[in-house]
């Protein structure tokens, strides 16, 4: 018996701390920036939508790292508040074995902490790793959410999702799956109809084990030969913001038939000489006496990844895969619901009568059925990432985050 599962053994009883997004934000700071405080989540109790939502900003991590059970606990820390433990793309073909053995014991470990693990996720390369990792887990599975499946389609989505449903069984407990989808047949436009349609109706059938849909913009753009320039968001690649809008039209609808979808990655965080202006208006961050917070994030590309985190949410996609830990706070700061759209939506849910009125701001028309779905969805987001104070912008949130 090694030493970390025997002392996970005897802590095997304690109380493990809630998952909260800004559990790092203390007394004072917390009540300065949140009119509502995010609400603890993660446990099997929580409702699948509502767990979901709580993803937020996911960071990757590749199994081999040596230090895997220790890295994590460190980012939760600092309120990552999912991960997945890569043993895809991060690894090479000759370590696999010994990423394998690294992703047992960094869970097994992870067990036997009494603090709040990130919702924890394994990125697998076939299904049948699936069944292998379930089996040669101790007590490490009851701190495994689930799986990541690459590549996911028509023809490999079946050959997981069993998989995932006989290690469900197996551990009797909630375990989900995350599909990416990146494959070539669902980018050729030719047969990216047939490829969702198949999705749609195979997800549809497992939609208790579908937690998120992953978009895997990285792999898109290679079936084209090209990279996302860092100047650039993913919106500005047309042939794969074309992908990203069908994925949306086939998955994401609000009635009910839709899951979470979550925007791809953003690949930089170092400076860089740049061609274009920088993508930050100057004036919110002079209102919060902020500037030369302004330019530490230009200087990190950040001001790319803040409009393109913007323009996912504009296209009805919640939260983020991330590689580095920097993008975290970015992701989480603009998560949180602000006070005018908490009080639209309010108004909105406030009766089912219908019909229009101006905002309790009054600077816009709420229209009461067209807007219910929104509505929803944002207090749905404002429960596990809480409602910002009236006043308070994503620059304070943002700036309190990175100095915390």
């Amino acid at each position: 018996m090694t030493a970390g599962i025997a002392v996970q053994q005897e802590v095997s009883l304690r109380k493990r701390m809630p998952l909260r997004h800004f559990r790092q934000l203390h007394g004072p700071e917390a009540r300065r920036l949140f009119h509502r405080q995010p609400e603890p989540f993660g446990d099997d109790n929580t409702d699948r939508e509502l767990l979901a939502i709580g993803l937020g900003a996911t960071l990757y991590a590749p199994a081999t790292r040596p230090d895997l059970a220790l890295t994590i606990g460190r980012r939760a820390g600092h309120g990552v508040c999912s991960m997945v433990i890569d043993l895809e793309d991060a690894v090479a073909d000759h370590e696999v074995e010994y990423a394998k053995r690294q992703t047992v014991e960094a869970l097994d470990l992870l067990a036997g902490s009494h603090d709040a693990n990130p919702l924890l996720f394994v990125r697998v390369r076939d299904a049948d790793t699936i069944t292998e990792l379930i089996e040669q887990l101790g007590p490490g599975a009851k701190v495994l959410t689930g799986f990541v499946f690459p590549k996911f389609d028509s023809v490999t989505g079946p050959k997981y999702l069993n998989a995932l449903n006989v290690a469900a069984q197996r551990l009797d407990r909630p375990l989900y799956g995350m599909p990416v989808l990146e494959s070539a047949g669902l980018v050729h436009r030719e047969t990216r109809d047939y490829e969702l349609t198949q999705i749609a109706a195979l997800l549809a059938a497992h939609r208790d084990r579908v937690l998120a849909v992953r978009v895997g913009a990285t792999d898109m753009c290679s079936t084209f030969g090209i990279r996302r320039d860092r100047d650039l968001t993913i919106y500005d690649v047309r042939v794969v913001a074309d992908v990203i809008a069908d994925i949306v039209n086939y998955l994401g609808r609000a009635d009910g038939t839709g899951f979470v979808i979550t925007g791809p990655v953003w690949e930089y965080f170092a400076d860089h000489e740049r061609m274009f202006r920088p993508l930050l208006r100057t004036a919110p961050f002079e209102e919060s006496d902020a500037v030369p917070f302004r330019q530490y994030l230009v200087s990190r590309d950040l001001d790319g990844l803040l409009r393109e985190i913007t323009l996912d949410r504009a296209n009805g996609i919640q939260g983020k895969t991330v590689i580095h830990p920097s993008h975290v706070a970015a992701v989480h700061a603009l998560s949180v619901v602000t006070h005018e759209e908490y009080s639209d939506a309010l108004d909105i849910l406030r009766d089912d009568v219908g019909g229009v009125a101006a905002s309790g701001y009054r600077n816009k028309m709420n229209e009461m059925r067209p807007h219910r779905s929104w509505a929803r969805q944002t207090l749905l987001r404002a429960r596990v990432f809480g409602v910002a104070n009236k006043g308070v912008s994503f620059v304070d949130l943002l700036t309190a985050l990175v100095t915390v």
